[in-house]
């Protein structure tokens, strides 16, 4: 039944295999993830009463690995931000043991640090996005939020991996997300970048160097290094992230499926009050500026692609001499649960953005940037494919 957390949930849920990695686990998943049968709105009007059919790769996996699918939870409209959105408060109230949560921009991350969880978001393209509902698909990710590293890792090797039936997917190698922590197979060192700490105020950057005490404690190398680049991520994934919005909502036209405006006089004004009413207010914005800078601004979304590939090489670059990245997770001051423009919802995830450009992995860390009332989170962002290492890393600071 629905309820303040979930907006469905089966009477009697069922779990796959009874010997598989993950019997009685208990995962919620958001509505933007098909699970056959149940109903699949994303959170948005757009796709009112429609109902998955079939599974999300995802889902059949982890039915397969015998995971009990605790429900749906609530969401921000078509993963758009964490309006309304109730799915890591699932894992914190106890109603389930982790949560799939999409990352568009740090979504993953920042619920899960508001909610005093780990969470993990992959490197883009080891896990399959077939029968996920989906915005942006160059950056989208399934996020994994849990309350212990461990519980992230078994969830992310039942996973992960290729699908044939998605083309999207890059042909790679996938982690197999061992926590061993053996020296040289976990992050060493790791780096502060400079232009990160000008975008903070002063209490913000005393929550991050306590979160970096707390690093050194556990025996990481800090460092610092500049990256005078760093404050384009917002842009980038703005001008980009929107365009591609912007595509993918188009296929919402109230013909096929979803929401269908009525008393209209023809099929024409059906299509534009079908569209009219269909989405929120940030999200309609969003979804115009895409069209702008799709439309009348091409140039525009060109130069972001450009300077988006640069500021991958430049990561790249920085990982190659350092182990992982360290940022803070959210600011003070900046809700994502309650930005109601496209604006105040990026300056809400405005340190959660590299690695949503860049596809790399980042792992939220809850507990170790804190002053007892405020909890900004700490991430650590890693090397392609080095998913292990930053969970080992995690499980370090967890003794």
């Amino acid at each position: 039944m629905p309820s303040d957390i979930f907006s469905y949930r089966e009477p009697s849920p069922s779990s796959g295999a009874r010997d598989g990695a993950l019997s009685g686990m208990r995962v919620a998943l958001q509505p933007n993830m098909s699970v056959r049968g149940w109903p699949a709105e994303a959170g948005s009007a757009a796709l009112e009463r429609f109902v998955a059919l079939e599974d999300a790769t995802v889902v059949e996996r982890l039915k397969g690995a015998g995971a009990i699918l605790a429900g749906s939870t609530r969401m921000a409209e078509l993963g758009f931000g964490l309006a309304g959105d109730s799915t890591a408060s699932a894992v914190s109230g106890g109603h389930a043991d982790c949560a799939l949560i999409t990352d568009i921009m740090g979504e993953s991350r920042v619920a899960a640090s508001v909610a005093g969880l780990w969470a993990l978001k992959p490197t883009y393209g080891i896990v399959s996005r077939l029968g996920l509902i989906g915005l942006v698909p160059s950056m989208e990710c399934c996020g994994v939020a849990a309350k212990n590293p461990r519980d992230i890792a078994s969830v992310m090797k039942v996973i992960a991996g290729r699908d044939e039936n998605d083309f999207s997917m890059p042909d790679m190698a996938v982690p197999d997300f061992r926590l061993d922590g053996e020296k040289g197979d976990t992050v060493e060192t790791v780096t502060v970048v400079r232009e990160c700490l000008e975008l903070l105020t002063a209490e913000e950057i005393d929550l991050f160097r306590s979160g970096l005490s707390r690093l050194e404690r556990a025996g990481f190398t800090l460092r610092e290094t500049g990256m005078d680049d760093f404050g384009l991520f917002r842009s980038v994934h703005q001008v980009v992230s929107s365009v591609e919005a912007s595509s993918s909502a188009g296929k919402y036209d109230g013909v096929r499926y979803g929401h269908r405006a009525s008393a209209v006089k023809n099929w024409n004004e059906m299509y534009l009050k079908s569209r009219a009413e269909s989405f929120g207010l940030p999200l309609k914005a969003y979804l115009f500026q895409g069209a702008y800078f799709q439309f009348e601004n091409f140039d525009a979304f060109e130069d972001a692609c450009r300077i988006r590939a640069r500021l991958v090489r430049t990561m790249d670059d920085l990982l190659a001499r350092v182990d992982a990245v360290a940022l803070p997770t959210r600011r003070r001051g900046h809700s994502a649960e309650k930005a109601g423009t496209v604006s105040e919802v990026y300056d809400a995830f405005l340190l959660t953005l590299a690695a949503s450009v860049t596809g790399l992995p980042a792992l939220q860390i809850p507990g170790v940037a804190t002053d007892g009332r405020f909890d900004s989170g700490l991430q650590l962002v890693g090397r392609r494919l080095s998913e292990h290492r930053l969970l080992s890393a995690g499980l370090r600071l967890r003794r």
